[in-house]
């Protein structure tokens, strides 16, 4: 699947144009861009459209979600609320169509299956970049770094790029609120289930009492250890599927 963009992009208002000029920033050229292909042929929101949401999932799937993200028009918003609520999509592609609609100033309530799971996210909180997140979802991979980063820098590499697309896939859910809502044993359960499924794509063997004993998962927090790895286990055969 893609790998997370970052289009937090800068802003160019504030700015006193008599005082001195500045060139356009590159969020404001795209969007310049898109808007005179747009007054170029008035179907072209609708053949962006057609792109992301009828078309094979691939890179231009992902185009078209940025290009739709620069245009106006309510319709637009209607479209895709509607495809995130009535379609099959992929938890990362999801993850992708409430950064359009949040970067298109969509605001309020949208509400939507993640597999079997109903969620419902508050679209002024959407992340756009990695460090909107709030800083609970970095703190896991902190915990792994401590344990890795010197001695095993192979595994922390691949412990934050499995991490950075769980956690957009698993936004809004459950999973997600427990790694928000709860205390510290939480982010060491959650460390220690990412180091954990990261050794075992690593080294094809699962010595599931060291890592346990590195993060300090004591037998009374294995039942949430377990919950924890088997998310990550349900992800990465989902992706593997795709």
């Amino acid at each position: 699947f893609p790998q997370y963009m970052n289009h937090g992009g800068g802003q160019g208002a504030g700015v006193d144009s008599d005082v001195h000029e500045e060139e356009p920033d590159e969020e404001e050229m795209k969007r310049q861009n898109v808007r005179a292909k747009l007054a170029e042929d008035q179907h072209y929101a609708d053949k962006l459209l057609h792109t992301a949401m009828e078309e094979p999932l691939s890179e231009q799937t992902m185009l078209a979600l940025e290009q739709l993200s620069y245009l106006e028009g309510s319709e637009i918003d209607d479209k895709l609320v509607g495809w995130l609520m009535q379609a099959r999509l992929h938890p990362l592609l999801q993850f992708r169509v409430l950064q359009t609609l949040r970067k298109r100033g969509m605001q309020g309530t949208v509400q939507f299956k993640r597999g079997q799971e109903e969620v419902s996210v508050d679209m002024e909180t959407v992340p756009l970049t990695p460090e909107e997140f709030p800083p609970q979802v970095a703190m896991v991979t902190e915990r792994v770094a401590a344990q890795t980063e010197v001695q095993e820098p192979t595994l922390y590499y691949f412990a934050q790029e499995l991490w950075s697309q769980f956690i957009m896939a698993i936004y809004g859910t459950e999973d997600y609120r427990s790694i928000l809502d709860e205390d510290d044993t939480t982010i060491d359960i959650w460390a220690a289930a990412l180091h954990q499924i990261v050794t075992e794509s690593l080294t094809g063997s699962r010595n599931e009492e060291e890592s346990r004993a590195m993060y300090g998962i004591t037998d009374t927090m294995r039942f949430r250890f377990e919950q924890a790895y088997r998310s990550f286990r349900q992800f990465v055969a989902a992706s593997m599927q795709d």
